[in-house]
């Protein structure tokens, strides 16, 4: 004990004279004073000054998450029925603990201490000052907050900042709505595309009589339809028309269309949303009337969503979970999805509207989080150089082995090589990691009828399941636009293939009654390209099978593309159309389907504009130009050392 060490100190502490105990008192207090005083003469690194002093006092600067070292742990919230994800704050960089640990030496601390004087005398005047001048578009709270913890980037774009529209326009090669908006010379072909403009109009004025600012028409019941996917957003049918009214030169329309986005349009929402749906329609809308237009209330909104969107990649892999609550940013996996999965073709599918989000905001980090993406695809092991549909955003391994080119799979093939072409032809990742899965698509899932039809099937862990999809049939265009760019020697084969598989989605419209495709079709028990289960018999609107017809007629100009799609045409006018909009049917194998009640905001953004384009001359948004988003919304092709100043592009658009 130290009471007993002093002299005259009885043993309890209770024999000290009057002069004792002053002189006790006086020395231990002196002690007390010493040791504390002492902190402040310590280096800011010292670990017990941190321990007595608050965050504030001590200025320690802040640590980012190292993103590939966190340790998670997780609580259940059963009010929302989804796990949220714990950060601990030790999960920091190697780097910035090493920097915070190390001592300061003697002639650093004082500039350090000089720093310090100045930045004091700054915070002063700092009231004295004018207010900033604000940049065109704001950083909103979520991304300067994310900078401040070190998670995004600051750095300027590297074309400058804010985008330069004007010169995006001058390095486009062609006009963007071509010489004459892509007016066809042959009567026959105006007068199919006039029907389709129709089409849209009618489509349009029911959707804004009966269902404005609601997200999709209902044109039996005459009504407006929500639905769950997007997250308490509205507007669906609206953000998804903003392009297909753009260029088809529904001008009234479009600018009934851009008046509710600058004004309805909020984005201050707290429902559960798919990444997928809310990315590929309103994101990839919103950029691409940007675009198109030049307009900067899209431009606004596209990035007041992608930065509401960034908190989705906050998991150990940085793999996002599929849906999200756009208020609080908590992200969570499809209740159906196998253990916990991500899936495939949602994670899959960021690439090109995150790409361009950094494009037009100058900040990395959209582009950065769908990169990381791609590198961890690239470092696990792919069976038989396939790509499963369930994916852990945990632990970052397949979670079985189900490999489909439609649903679950299917966009993010056709991402990879949009990627490598709306980077100009510059991104050789893309490129190597689509030649690869197609090469691996060839040897495991491509099969030939005993009729003689090409299709893919799909893979259940080696055993081949023979039916396709109706959404795998975008896979012929896909295939189309790749060939190109492959080995010399693979170019003809690849288009041949991709002729060979839209005939195949072709044929299985031919064989149904209504001349419209089913949601899938199988090829075993003797039948081909047909549907042998009632729950495949419908047809939502869907607009796979004209898309590839669009791009096939680009690429070799074969008539009988647009026969295809005039049939598919008369198909949509006789069975879904009714008296206030167009309806999906649940059966095309009989003449007297019955309707489904929805118009599909995708029957408006692709199966429409598809069709328009299919009878529209090419250099109405020119293939050298755009690229299409898995919603058939066109984003362009990104030419950095023109952006960057370099020579400009074939001619100064004008319209």
């Amino acid at each position: 004990m130290f009471f007993r060490k002093l002299p005259g100190v009885s043993g309890s502490g209770m024999g000290l004279r009057l002069s004792q105990k002053f002189i006790f008192l006086l020395f231990l207090s002196g002690l007390v004073t010493l040791c504390f005083g002492a902190l402040f003469f310590l280096p800011d690194s010292a670990r017990i000054k941190r321990f007595f002093l608050t965050r504030a006092e001590s200025q320690t600067p802040a640590v980012e998450p190292d993103t590939t070292a966190k340790q998670h742990s997780k609580k259940s919230d059963k009010s929302h029925g989804h796990v949220k994800e714990i950060i601990p704050a030790k999960a920091v960089t190697s780097a910035k603990i090493k920097s915070i640990s190390q001592k300061s030496s003697p002639t650093s601390e004082k500039k350090d201490a000089e720093k310090v004087t100045v930045k004091k005398q700054e915070d002063q005047n700092e009231s004295k000052r004018p207010p900033p001048v604000q940049p065109r578009f704001a950083v909103s709270k979520p991304v300067e907050q994310e900078m401040e913890r070190g998670t995004v980037s600051s750095k300027k774009s590297k074309h400058g900042s804010p985008f330069d529209y004007e010169n995006f326009r001058q390095c486009l090669q062609k006009p963007i709505l071509g010489v004459e908006k892509g007016q066809p010379s042959d009567p026959q072909t105006r007068e199919r595309r006039e029907k389709v403009k129709e089409m849209m109009k009618f489509s349009w004025d029911n959707y804004k009589t009966y269902a404005w600012g609601k997200n999709e028409l209902q044109p039996l019941t005459r009504n407006g339809h929500i639905g769950n996917m997007f997250g308490g957003l509205r507007g669906a049918s609206i953000v998804d028309s903003l392009d297909t009214l753009y260029i088809m030169g529904l001008l009234e329309e479009f600018e009934d269309a851009k008046s509710w986005v600058e004004k309805e349009l909020d984005m201050n929402s707290n429902g559960e949303a798919s990444l997928f749906e809310v990315n590929i329609r309103y994101v990839g809308g919103l950029l691409s009337a940007y675009y198109l237009t030049g307009e900067e209330v899209f431009k606004k909104k596209a990035i007041e969503l992608g930065e509401k969107l960034l908190p989705v990649f906050n998991t150990p892999t940085g793999i996002p979970r599929g849906v999200i609550n756009l208020g609080s940013g908590t992200s969570w996996s499809w209740g159906w999805a196998s253990a916990g999965s991500s899936i495939l073709a949602e994670f899959g599918t960021l690439h090109l509207e995150f790409v361009h989000l950094t494009e037009v905001t100058g900040n990395p980090i959209y582009s950065e989080k769908v990169m990381n993406i791609r590198n961890v695809l690239n470092k696990i092991e792919k069976p038989h150089g396939l790509y499963p549909n369930f994916l852990s955003p945990v632990t970052g391994n397949w979670v079985q082995h189900h490999v489909s080119i439609g649903g679950l799979g299917d966009s993010f093939y056709e991402y990879l090589i949009k990627s490598y072409l709306m980077s100009d032809k510059r991104d050789e990742q893309a490129k190597k990691m689509y030649y690869d899965a197609l090469e691996a698509i060839e040897t495991n899932l491509v099969q030939k009828s005993p009729g003689g039809l090409t299709y893919i099937a799909e893979w259940r862990g080696g055993v081949l399941d023979h039916k396709m999809g109706h959404l795998a049939c975008f896979s012929g265009g896909m295939i189309g636009i790749g060939a190109d760019d492959g080995e010399p020697e693979q170019r003809k084969h690849h288009m041949d293939l991709a002729a060979e598989i839209t005939h195949t989605c072709h044929e299985s419209y031919a064989r149904t009654a209504t001349k419209l495709g089913p949601e899938a079709f199988r090829f075993d028990s003797g039948v081909e390209a047909t549907a042998t289960r009632m729950s495949d018999r419908y047809y939502i609107l869907r607009p796979e099978v004209v898309e590839s017809y669009m791009y096939m007629w680009r690429l070799t100009h074969d008539p009988k593309y647009r026969e295809w799609g005039w049939e598919a045409i008369q198909a949509l006018e006789k069975y879904c159309r009714v008296d206030k909009g167009f309806t999906g049917i649940r059966d095309v194998y009989t003449t007297s389907p019955s309707p489904d009640n929805m118009q599909q905001s995708f029957f408006l953004a692709e199966t429409l504009k598809y069709l328009y384009l299919l009878f529209s001359d090419d250099d109405l948004l020119p293939l050298d130009d755009w690229v299409f988003n898995t919603e058939a919304h066109p984003l362009p092709v990104i030419r950095t050392e023109c952006m960057q100043g370099g020579e400009a592009g074939k001619i100064q658009q004008q319209q």
